[in-house]
């Protein structure tokens, strides 16, 4: 039987990129994915790569992120596009915390330029000039192909440095001992190894669920749509709204921020459904449009898949509507992605025995994050 450095449960973003990172080291890694390829958090999202929207921790690790997608790309096609991200202000506030996000990145030597509205408008064809009051655009950041970026990594790492990767592997129990430590699969296979990374999102029951269920873990639910192919509307990179400046945490270190946010409504829908409206176009032409929050502790993260909110669509398109003037606004496909993330911490980090350690909750700064924060964190493992 081999045996392996580092075994890896849970082929999403973080578990991938750690692997990634220990192979780096020199290790012998292998990654068990319980589905038949990526399903999870992972390839539910827009495929935003966006250190721009990260407080200054996370934007730290977001732009080596950068760095290791752009330099996987240049070996390997894994649908990264550099087309920058923007922020696009719909008032004079959200204005004035773009004009202070900018004078921030600045001081972080992180690059970003603010545009005038008429610039804005002529960048992005369809934008509503009686929306747009003015942006601030970072032209590092990347888009992937969500439904393809994560394959396409990991057979990257199986192809040109040698990950060993399980599909259709569900591991169910864990042992560790002096000598090692033996995952048990539902297939009745064993791997063994000297480590284990536990990286199974929020998948709270088949694991060590008495720590997770006990922990300040929730999950979180997203809406979000997938419009048709616009017949000629080309609009690139990540477009974020007046909705995200007030709604991502780059802006919280804003001066201005706490009392722009004091003066909203409570009780409006975006408040209460967590939504913020982002665009981002596709490959091949189709817009992905969203999106909104719900959240359930650990114990309950199942009621959050029962159903969408038909409701909580069309008030995204309605307010999509006032942002751009697509050529099709007609809707392919709606889904719901789910993420865990902490209450209280940026991540949940456990480890039993010194060998076995579980890491999720990371939230909605999985793709962004990961990478760069894998590349640190491995360290914790070796």
């Amino acid at each position: 039987m081999k045996y392996y450095d580092l075994i890896v449960v849970g082929g999403g973003v973080i578990g991938t990129f750690h692997a990634m990172a220990a192979l780096d080291a020199g290790l012998k890694v292998a990654v068990l994915e319980r589905s038949i390829k990526p399903r999870g958090s992972s390839v539910q999202n827009f495929g935003q790569v966006v250190p721009s929207g990260m407080d200054a921790k996370w934007q730290r690790y977001g732009r080596k992120s950068l760095e290791i997608y752009k330099s996987i790309q240049a070996k390997f096609d894994i649908s990264a596009r550099q087309n920058g991200s923007v922020y696009i202000a719909s008032n004079a506030e959200e204005m004035t915390l773009l004009e202070e996000l900018a004078r921030i990145n600045q001081s972080n030597d992180y690059p970003s330029t603010l545009l005038t509205a008429a610039e804005t408008t002529a960048r992005y064809p369809g934008l509503r000039a009686d929306y747009c009051q003015g942006a601030l655009f970072f032209p590092e950041e990347i888009t992937l192909e969500p439904r393809i970026a994560l394959e396409r990594i990991q057979q990257y790492l199986v192809e040109q440095r040698g990950l060993d990767l399980f599909y259709q592997t569900l591991a169910i129990g864990i042992e560790s001992g002096s000598e090692g430590c033996t995952v048990h699969t539902s297939r009745r296979e064993s791997f063994k190894g000297d480590q284990v990374l536990v990286c199974s999102g929020y998948e709270f029951q088949t694991l060590y669920p008495e720590l997770y269920l006990q922990s300040d873990l929730q999950a979180v639910k997203l809406q979000m749509i997938l419009l048709e192919k616009q017949p000629t509307q080309v609009i690139p990179g990540s477009i974020l709204t007046g909705l995200s400046i007030r709604r991502y945490e780059s802006f919280r270190e804003c001066p201005s921020y706490a009392e722009i946010k004091a003066k909203e409504d409570p009780n409006s829908l975006d408040r209460q459904w967590g939504i913020h409206i982002l665009f981002k176009q596709t490959t091949d032409g189709s817009i992905i449009l969203g999106d909104s929050h719900e959240y359930a502790d650990a114990a309950e993260a199942e009621n959050l898949r029962i159903e969408l909110k038909e409701e909580i669509n069309a008030y995204m398109i309605e307010s999509g509507k006032k942002i751009f003037d697509l050529q099709n606004w007609n809707v392919r496909e709606t889904w719901a992605g789910v993420y865990a993330q902490c209450k209280t911490t940026d991540i949940f980090r456990h480890t039993i025995d010194g060998r076995i350690h579980l890491l999720t909750g990371i939230g909605g700064k999985g793709m962004t994050g990961s990478a760069g924060f894998a590349s640190e964190n491995i360290q914790n493992y070796l």
